[in-house]
């Protein structure tokens, strides 16, 4: 696997300090996403995993500027050095990003393919659009995209409500993997899909960063996010809370925020061992940690005082390894 961290030059995509507010009616802000601060370099993949509800999605939206009339969004995100993505005009994000300089693999593909008109007319005329391909040549082409998702050229012809959910989805790959875009944001790209799918998804989307692109991808498949990523950033309440290579993070020494390691300690070949609780509402936060109130090692400093993130961590009390500072105190 491509470790993209030791790359020195501009990052495919940089992100700030990047909020975002929904204002309700009643005045009520509701905070979906605070503060978030990444990059992906080119040649690397980033794995934004959490819990759902917890701002991912409506971070994707924010970098494509698909969100609703009223968020309000802060920070910067710039593509390539050279584009905000957060002040862009809508005929720059039409015109020049979304499809030629992003690529992207929606979470509701059926919404976003063409009821009127069959997945080879949709193949083809992004193929004619982002890489000038025509003529005789065009009907094989869009079979070769096709391939390169693993949709099957039998059902080519036919349209998207005669799809299964796993079928639109890869359908909505396929469109998003041609032209090449130098950034790929998948939107929980695996959804509807079987095991071996899966894998074979998340291997055509590795393939899409180990030719120099990057890869930003939304999912809760952890087994997902091993299988491609070069580094994990975890999403709680609207925050992140940690970012950490994959290798570091799947293997040892492991998470240092105990809502990512109960991530891992969830899965069933693990601890299987759920979270206790629930998230908080993003529109009543404590003034404190987030996930204090969950956190069997949360003190009066947790409950009191917002952990900043630092050091690519937000926790007044990182893990070490497999174990936590306070745990090791209260058993010494």
């Amino acid at each position: 696997m491509t470790d993209a961290r030791e790359n020195t030059g501009v990052p495919v995509l940089d992100v700030r300090d990047l909020s975002v507010r929904f204002r309700m009616r009643g005045g009520r802000d509701i905070a979906a996403v605070t503060d978030a601060r990444f990059s992906v370099a080119p040649g690397e993949c980033l794995a934004l995993v959490g819990e759902s509800g917890c701002g991912k999605s409506v971070l994707a939206s924010a970098l494509l500027g698909l969100l609703p009339a009223n968020a309000t969004t802060t920070g910067s995100a710039v593509l390539g050095g050279d584009t905000d993505l957060l002040t862009a005009d809508e005929r720059t994000l039409a015109r020049t990003v979304r499809g030629r300089r992003i690529g992207l693999v929606p979470q509701s593909p059926a919404a976003h393919l063409t009821p009127v008109r069959t997945v080879r007319s949709q193949l083809e005329e992004s193929l004619r659009e982002l890489t000038g391909v025509r003529g005789s040549v065009l009907r094989e082409a869009a079979v070769v995209a096709a391939a390169r998702a693993s949709f099957p050229d039998g059902h080519l012809d036919r349209y998207p409500h005669e799809l299964s959910g796993g079928l639109a989805q890869r359908a909505a790959t396929a469109l998003a993997l041609i032209g090449d875009a130098p950034l790929l944001l998948a939107d929980e790209p695996t959804t509807g899909l079987d095991r071996d799918l899966v894998e074979r998804t998340v291997d055509e989307l590795r393939r899409h960063t180990d030719e120099g692109r990057a890869l930003l991808i939304i999912t809760h498949d952890l087994a997902a996010a091993e299988r491609i990523a070069d580094r994990v950033a975890v999403m709680y309440a609207g925050r992140i809370v940690e970012i950490a290579g994959a290798p570091r993070f799947f293997g040892a020494p492991g998470p240092r925020h105990p809502y990512a390691k109960g991530l891992l300690d969830a899965l069933p070949e693990r601890d299987f061992a759920p979270i206790p609780g629930m998230p908080p509402e993003l529109g009543a936060l404590p003034d404190g940690c987030a996930f204090a109130a969950r956190c069997a090692y949360a003190d009066a400093r947790c409950t009191g005082e917002r952990p900043a993130f630092a050091a690519d961590l937000a926790c007044h009390h990182a893990l070490t390894g497999r174990t936590h500072p306070l745990k090791e105190a209260a058993d010494a």
